[in-house]
């Protein structure tokens, strides 16, 4: 699968204005760092690959992208599903941590890191919106490793639906762009575990699997129970 990778100049891409509602400093940056948009990728591509040069920071304008890494042993490891108004590529180091991936066709908004790191030592909102994300970030990564080091798989399966259904707004149905094998490699269990613990669930009248991408919250009081 063709990668998008950063090690040369972008792709020709044509100019994104933010969203009336987009009026969080990282949006506006954007905007006044000529932020473009790639021509849609499709599904399966890379938007950067782990190890490439940390040229770019983007932001996802629709559809969703799996982040993850390749263990020594030849296992996946998800570390996070980045779904339309998130950013990514806001690297630490130099060099990208994990591989991006498209989970079906996305559109991203892309700004050098160079453009970015001045319009930062100018404007201390936008500093301060940077490092507000940079904590949310280590947060989620916190709370991930302690889902996965303190709770069963009934526990983190609740937990990621709940999770993912509050990021897309709070909604009861949510339509799952990764399959059961990208859960399972995020929540640190096999495949046929994910399955059955969704079918117990739904068993359980909590929830409605009408489809392995399709699932309706029913019960949300009792999955918080299960998640807490």
């Amino acid at each position: 699968m063709p990668a998008l990778r950063n090690s040369a100049e972008p792709q020709p891409f044509e100019r994104v204005a933010p969203a009336a509602a987009d009026r969080c400093e990282l949006c506006e940056a954007f905007a006044v760092a000529s932020a473009s948009v790639r021509a849609p990728i499709a599904a399966g591509d890379e938007i950067f690959r782990e190890g490439d040069r940390a040229s770019f920071v983007y932001r996802v304008l629709k559809g969703a992208v799996i982040s993850y890494r390749l263990l020594n042993d030849g296992r996946r490891q998800v570390t996070e599903f980045h779904v339309a108004g998130d950013f990514l590529g806001l690297e630490a180091g130099l060099e990208h941590r994990t591989t991006a991936e498209a989970l079906g066709e996305v559109r991203i908004a892309a700004v050098r890191r160079a453009d970015l790191a001045g319009l930062a030592a100018t404007n201390s909102g936008l500093a301060k919106a940077l490092w507000e994300m940079s904590v949310r970030a280590f947060q989620r990564s916190e709370d991930h490793a302690m889902i996965l080091a303190r709770q069963g798989a009934t526990e983190r399966v609740a937990a990621f639906l709940l999770d993912y259904a509050d990021r897309l707004g709070a909604i009861d149905i949510i339509d799952l762009p990764m399959t059961r094998q990208d859960m399972a490699d995020h929540l640190g269990l096999t495949i046929h575990t994910v399955s059955r613990t969704l079918s117990q669930l739904q068993a359980q009248g909590l929830i409605e699997a009408r489809s392995s991408r399709h699932v309706r919250l029913i019960r949300r009081d009792l999955l918080e129970r299960i998640r807490a």
